[in-house]
């Protein structure tokens, strides 16, 4: 193809950025893709076959000049430092009106920088979440872009192209100003770990608290993926549990080590949080969890010297309805996890001026993404009623839903205490559940502590005004 025929410009040939460009090329999207490394950009051009436009280059200047003005270009090299280094290297050869997409996990005031810097050279810079993994990028991700909205156009009839399908639907849609595409990914990602956790603390209740086999487990799991629980994480689940090990035949997942990491964007999300005062103790413990995890030592000494409860809770239930009962607390967890995340989403939404349209969001997670689930469709009609809805837990039927669940919950968090099983994300998704439907919360007393010890001042229920008690006097 002649100079400036490409339709898009790929920097970075690793696995994202070389098979999310495959996945242009299969679209017929021309896609021109850029990276030092000659092997990468000569295999690109070899693994999309015979008749796809698509080129790989290791020139800066003629990858530029390949590429349709005004230009879009796509970053996918690691967050920090490197984008900024893959900017400075190729703003010299950019002109006004260009458009710098990244779609790594980028921090959020990380991208707002660049927003800012790069608009005063007259370059639209977008942040885009993407989500979906390697084969998601070759074949379909859920993806999640934030920048100019005009200059959106530029880019939307690719990212439709190549973007996960649900009834026909694109899984991208344009998301809101600024970092507006990095937090939501970043929120995606706190409750991708939460999920991870309660299906992990599930995992354990069963096979440690109720000696199920991985056999069992990874039955009940596949047969989870039929029901209200149908996700990717779900299915993955039963998939890992198929495995065995080349070298002992055991099942793969029973000699893997315990001690879990970790990229952070769980953790920003819960700071993030904490800045914005908005409660997400199901994602804060998943945080927590991995941290835990790497105190081996520490818990292997500690089992010796603390060991579990010798009597164990007993359960009357059949070994069929105690496996209802983990469903049906499983869901209810599940369901408080995304209602804290959308909760947060909103608020920051306000804060940072993003725009978001929550039914959106909602929308584009129902296919491509690692927390894709049947149930986000239920979100997405939960927002289409009423795009302000400050809660998913306010909307009549997730409520609903969730109180009918509630019994069960309750039922299997006691089982687990009296076992020493530790499930805490399960157990902060009950107490954010029970907290955000108490009408009343014993924090008057924190605030008359407050008050005696640092004349904090109080607010009063039956008068307006700020107050101050000499304490004891």
């Amino acid at each position: 193809m002649s100079n400036a025929q490409y339709e898009f410009g790929m920097v970075g040939l690793g696995v994202m950025g070389r098979n999310l460009a495959l996945n242009m090329a299969d679209h017929q999207v021309a896609v021109i893709g850029l990276d030092l490394d000659p092997v990468k950009a000569a295999a690109l051009e070899t693994e999309a076959g015979e008749g796809k436009p698509v080129r790989g280059t290791t020139s800066a200047e003629e990858f530029v000049q390949s590429i349709r003005r005004p230009r879009a270009l796509m970053l996918l090299v690691p967050a920090g430092r490197p984008v900024d280094a893959a900017i400075a290297s190729l703003l010299p050869l950019l002109e006004p009106g260009d458009i710098i997409v990244d779609g790594g996990n980028s921090y959020f005031p990380d991208t707002d920088r660049r927003v800012t810097e790069l608009a005063e050279k007259g370059i639209h810079f977008f942040g885009m979440g993407i989500s979906g993994g390697e084969k998601g990028a070759r074949f379909g991700p859920s993806m999640m872009p934030g920048g100019n909205r005009e200059a959106y156009e530029r880019l939307r009839p690719t990212f439709e192209a190549v973007a996960a399908k649900v009834n026909g639907e694109p899984c991208v849609s344009y998301l809101g100003n600024g970092s507006a595409g990095n937090y939501v990914k970043m929120v995606h990602n706190g409750i991708e770990y939460a999920i991870m956790q309660l299906i992990a603390e599930t995992y354990d209740l069963l096979k440690r608290g109720f000696d199920f086999s991985d056999e069992q487990l990874q039955s009940i799991f596949e047969q989870w993926n039929q029901t209200e629980l149908q996700s990717f994480l779900i299915e993955i689940t039963g998939e890992i549990l198929k495995q065995k090990d080349e070298f002992t035949g055991k099942p793969l997942v029973s000699i893997i080590s315990d001690r879990a990491r970790s990229k952070g964007t769980g953790k920003w999300t819960s700071q993030n949080a904490m800045d914005l005062q908005v409660p997400v103790p199901s994602i804060d413990m998943a945080v927590l969890m991995r941290d835990m995890s790497k105190y081996k030592e520490e818990r292997v000494a500690a089992a010796k010297l603390l060991p579990n409860p010798t009597s164990g809770a007993a359960t009357t239930a059949s070994q069929e309805e105690l496996v209802d009962q983990v469903r049906h607390a499983f869901y209810f967890a599940m369901m408080v996890t995304y209602a804290q995340g959308m909760a947060q989403l909103r608020v920051a939404s306000e804060a940072y001026n993003y725009g978001l349209q929550l039914q959106e969001v909602a929308k584009i997670w129902r296919g491509g993404c690692i927390i894709r689930a049947v149930c986000l469709e239920d979100f997405r009609q939960a927002y289409e009623k009423d795009a302000n809805l400050p809660n998913l837990l306010l909307d009549p039927k997730i409520g609903q839903d969730l109180l009918e669940r509630q019994q069960d919950t309750r039922a299997i968090l006691k089982l687990a205490i009296d076992k020493g099983i530790p499930m805490p994300a399960f157990m902060a998704s009950l107490s954010y559940f029970d907290a955000y439907r108490s009408e009343t919360l014993p924090t008057n007393l924190i605030q008359a502590q407050r008050d005696y010890f640092g004349a904090h001042t109080y607010e009063r229920i039956d008068r307006e005004g700020i107050f101050h008690t000499q304490w004891g006097e």
